[in-house]
């Protein structure tokens, strides 16, 4: 059985919020591990409200990821397009830096090759 994982891509103006992992330093979309009964969804909105401080409202889902984690465990990861609603970043152990970025800038900088296929797959706006 795949971990199942849940996450949010928020755009504003053209630019996509990426986040700055201090455990592993890499770049990545705000996303995290769904509780046993917690429908992905709400994975999704609690992720994003816990690593970026931002209230979202979801959009259209958007194409799942997969792959292998550090611990050698299938993982799945659903992911929204998301309109913010409220809130403001406050830096955490989990997430120490947020940056918005143009999709060109974006894809440079995030560390993962799936995350920029799914960058890729973003509808117009």
């Amino acid at each position: 059985m795949p971990v199942r994982a849940a996450g949010g891509i928020l755009r504003v103006d053209g630019r996509i919020l990426l986040v700055h992992r201090p455990r592993y330093d890499d770049w990545t979309f705000p996303k995290g591990k769904a509780h046993a009964d917690e429908p992905d969804d709400a994975c999704a909105l609690r992720e994003v409200l816990e690593e970026t401080g931002f209230t979202c409202r979801l959009r259209e889902e958007l194409p799942s990821t997969s792959y292998t984690d550090s611990r050698g465990r299938r993982k799945v990861v659903r992911y929204w397009l998301m309109e913010i609603a409220d809130g403001n970043f406050t830096p955490t152990d989990e997430v120490d830096e947020i940056r918005w970025a143009e999709p060109n800038a974006a894809a440079s900088l995030l560390s993962y090759e799936r995350d920029r296929r799914l960058l890729a797959s973003l509808p117009p706006g």
